[in-house]
């Protein structure tokens, strides 16, 4: 055999092999979530203190239920039963969600839709608990008490210095709305869902379809005051998390109301991230696209919640593969060693390298409930895809 047939057998070869490598093994990578999660469950047994990420000393920072990512935790543990049917996981799930009850009567906070509906809602989900479907309902009249006919929206913060800030995070929200309109035939939900989710196509993006983090009204005449973005680089820039809010929030609202305008909007943010110029080539992030990059942290969370709502995108739209083609993606890239933590470590947090506000300082380059919480909805998915096929 001469040279350049050896040549060629070694790159066939090494092709095979890397094609071997890439693939994604969701039930390898749940096998590591589940380590991870029992260990977790060992070494932190409060249950009114909810795991959100690492503090700078290194030590675990758990949260109160008040905190607007208490419900991933609890989260993470419905998905582990959902995905095993294991009752163990399923007990686990019920004593960590018990602790958020209260948050139901919660009017201060725009994000129910993360505490209530990640922990209660998959609960409800899996078990049809009445109780929490309860829980539930009352969670989404408190929401409803933070929408402004004036503004046509659900206002976001009671602090800082607007008038009256929405955030595109808010999109997330608005699930709990929808499911609460279905679950109990009152279609005031809905119709605050929708009003909140047009105003917000109408505001918040830009002409490139990216969108800003905040904008503010006045609560007079109903109009806009400001565009800004919080906790990206800049007001103009595009903060990374909040592009992905932005597709995931799009796409729920199209499944839930069926208005071709949603889904339109959701593929746009979709080509906006997907083809980006700043975009790495293993479609993980960094925190914000106009950063400084390269010299910029990754943001682990954006991929995620991005990877999980592709793959729903993909199953709406008239041409869904390149969607669900970058969605495995970024899950594959995710259950690297890069950014999949090693069990035993990091907390016992799953992934690695997210950042939460690098304007303020805070939650720069350690792991986040939340990128936990849709990497694990993604494989969900994708598991579930493939096995329809």
């Amino acid at each position: 055999m001469n040279a350049r047939k050896i040549i060629l057998v070694l790159f066939i070869a090494s092709a095979f092999a890397f094609a071997a490598r890439v693939k994604l093994d969701v039930a390898k990578d749940f096998e590591t979530i589940a380590r991870q999660l029992t260990n977790s469950l060992k070494t932190h047994t409060d249950v009114t203190r909810f795991p959100r990420s690492t503090k700078p000393d290194g030590s675990l920072h758990a949260v109160p239920s008040r905190d607007w990512t208490s419900g991933f935790y609890a989260g993470n543990l419905w998905y582990m039963y959902d995905y095993s049917k294991d009752k163990k996981w399923e007990e686990a799930a019920r004593q960590w969600t018990a602790g958020l009850e209260n948050e139901k009567f919660n009017t201060h906070t725009h994000d129910l839709g993360f505490i209530l509906f990640c922990s209660f809602g998959n609960g409800y989900r899996l078990t049809q608990d009445p109780a929490y479907k309860d829980i539930l309902l009352q969670g989404a009249r408190s929401l409803s008490k933070r929408f402004n006919p004036k503004t046509g929206t659900i206002r976001s913060w009671d602090h800082g210095k607007w008038q009256y800030p929405v955030i595109i995070d808010n999109m997330m929200n608005l699930e709990l709305l929808f499911w609460a309109t279905a679950m109990s035939g009152d279609s005031s939900f809905y119709k605050i869902a929708v009003t909140h989710a047009n105003t917000t196509l109408k505001n918040h993006f830009r002409a490139d379809n990216s969108s800003y983090h905040v904008v503010d009204y006045d609560t007079l005449t109903g109009k806009v005051i400001a565009r800004v973005t919080h906790q990206g680089y800049a007001d103009e820039s595009a903060w990374a998390r909040g592009q992905a809010w932005g597709l995931y929030g799009y796409t729920t609202t199209y499944r839930a109301t069926k208005d071709k305008r949603y889904l339109e909007q959701a593929e746009k943010i979709a080509a906006f991230i997907l083809h980006h110029p700043n975009l790495p080539k293993d479609k993980i992030p960094y925190w914000d696209y106009n950063a400084q990059i390269p010299n910029e942290e990754r943001d682990v969370s954006a991929a995620a919640i991005t990877a999980s709502a592709l793959l729903e995108l993909g199953g709406y739209a008239k041409n869904g593969e390149p969607y669900r083609k970058a969605a495995e993606e970024i899950l594959i890239n995710l259950s690297t060693p890069q950014y999949l933590a090693k069990v035993g470590t990091n907390n016992n947090f799953i992934l690695m390298h997210s950042v939460g506000h690098k304007p303020a300082k805070s939650e720069i380059d350690v792991p986040i409930i939340y990128a936990d919480y849709y990497y694990i909805e993604g494989l969900l998915r994708y598991d579930r895809l493939k096995k329809k096929k």
